[in-house]
């Protein structure tokens, strides 16, 4: 058993998760949906009955009913006198797990594959003897891909050399590395919310205590708390996407840019800027490269070509200064010992001609995006839908804090989403959920009418009280 949560801790990250009738099935789905958010790991001890019926201020028949739904659909297992523990998930027969068949997955915000890879792919292919005569374990990145992503730095008015950059597994594996390097355990560090889930995972597991600093679609960066929470927590590093925020698809102004920049070198902190959606821009125009003018050692990058090209493709970096980037060589092979050799190749030739592919994003992500908009409105009125000019995602501002029990309901309808608290980094965000418009532009409607007939029986299902107490807020 590696982990237990209490009581308390679990309550928490429920949230408000009353929402149908009975109680006890509304208190599984929200176990469930957190298994299978992975905001409870697997061989979690789950709390006693007794005590997380105290802190719910539930029957003790109403947990011990909830756990037994839970054991009934493999999420957790209970042994007598050892209490229940949650169960790594697998993949279900799809009745058993209430998912039909033909499922539209639209967990992950990643577009398919770039339709040009496969060709790019087979052209280094023939090239294979070259490859294989290299001693294959290269910790920092093969040469000419780090003079490639430096050039494109450079191109962006940011002067970069190839010895600032420094080749990873993906942008997830950079995000690890970064974290272990500048971090030590109780480390405070700066984190939008919502946020990118993984990346704050990374973070925790370093055993940084993340501060969280609002952003919202229509209104950006709250500068004010940014700035408080700078001078007050005085954080080792702060974790920003400067451009198409995941998840609400905000671009930061010059103003919020200059901003972050002037706070965080007041407070000495690291500004780690995550830019693997910078370029997947629709209508918005020329890149505003930012948080170039001020000390160079307060600055990373990180980048990848998971978005823009395709999410099997690990390959991801990190710009820095020098120093650092042998700090993060030294620290690497106690990660992993470096990027495979064969994938570099295929990114090195992907940045020698990379417009077009990025032309050929827009194109589609501009399609996803304008019939899921209009998908929603058509079925979903009632719902705030951003108009977002780039990016891979909508966050969406439902009408009721009804996200969790919205995402369980629909996925036994055959669309498997993830609810707004996922994204949280201090809790809430019941309002908001998270819809990818990366999938066919057929998917995207189809599931749109699916949403409006889930959310009908959500709303209807809602208790009295609990409807009331949400209407009370709008």
């Amino acid at each position: 058993m590696d982990s237990r949560i209490s009581a308390r801790a679990l309550s928490v990250a429920l949230g408000g998760w009353r929402t149908r009738e009975p109680a006890y099935e509304a208190l599984a789905d929200g176990i469930r949906l957190l298994c299978l958010d992975n905001r409870l790991a697997p061989r979690t001890a789950l709390p006693a009955e007794r005590e997380l019926a105290t802190a719910l201020r539930l029957s003790r028949s109403t947990v011990a009913a909830a756990y037994r739904s839970l054991r009934e659909t493999d999420h957790i297992a209970s042994t007598r006198g050892s209490g229940s523990v949650t169960l790594p998930l697998r993949r279900r027969d799809p009745g058993r797990d209430g998912v039909p068949d033909g499922a539209i997955d639209l967990q992950q915000a990643s577009p398919r594959a770039w339709p040009g890879l496969a060709g790019v792919i087979a052209d280094v292919a023939g090239n294979a003897a070259a490859l294989v005569g290299r001693a294959g374990y290269d910790v920092v990145g093969r040469r000419e891909l780090r003079e490639a992503i430096a050039d494109r730095y450079s191109r962006r008015g940011i002067p970069t050399t190839a010895n600032e950059v420094l080749v990873t597994t993906g942008a997830q594996s950079a995000i690890h590395l970064v974290a272990s390097v500048l971090l030590g355990r109780g480390d405070r560090v700066l984190i939008e919310t919502p946020t990118y889930p993984h990346a704050a995972d990374a973070l925790r597991r370093s055993g940084a205590r993340l501060v969280g600093v609002p952003v919202l679609t229509e209104h950006g960066w709250d500068l004010d708390r940014a700035e408080q929470a700078f001078a007050r927590t005085l954080p080792t590093m702060a974790y920003l996407m400067p451009d198409f925020q995941n998840p609400t698809g905000r671009s930061m102004t010059s103003i919020e840019r200059d901003a972050f920049l002037r706070a965080g070198e007041r407070a000495g902190s690291v500004l780690v800027l995550d830019e693997t959606t910078a370029e997947l821009d629709i209508d918005r125009g020329a890149l505003d490269c930012g948080f170039s003018d001020g000390d160079p050692m307060s600055v990373v990058r990180l980048g990848s070509l998971g978005k823009t090209v395709w999410g099997g493709l690990r390959v991801g970096w990190v710009r820095a200064e020098g120093d650092l980037v042998r700090r993060l060589v030294a620290a690497r092979p106690a990660h992993d010992l470096g990027t495979p050799d064969f994938e570099q190749a295929v990114a090195a030739a992907l940045l020698s001609d990379f417009d077009p592919i990025l032309s050929q994003r827009s194109t589609l992500l501009h399609e996803g995006r304008d019939a899921l908009v209009a998908a929603l409105a058509e079925h979903l009125p009632e719902w705030g839908v951003p108009r977002v000019r780039g990016g891979l995602s909508l966050w969406i501002e439902l009408d009721a804090a009804l996200s969790p029990a919205l995402v369980m309901d629909v996925r036994s309808r055959g669309v498997l989403l993830s609810a707004g608290p996922r994204f949280s980094v201090d809790g809430g965000h019941e309002r908001h959920l998270r819809i990818p418009f990366t999938a066919p532009v057929d998917e995207l409607q189809r599931a749109a009418r699916t949403l409006a007939e889930s959310w009908q029986h959500v709303r209807a299902g809602a208790p009295v009280s609990f409807v009331d107490q949400i209407d009370a807020l709008v």
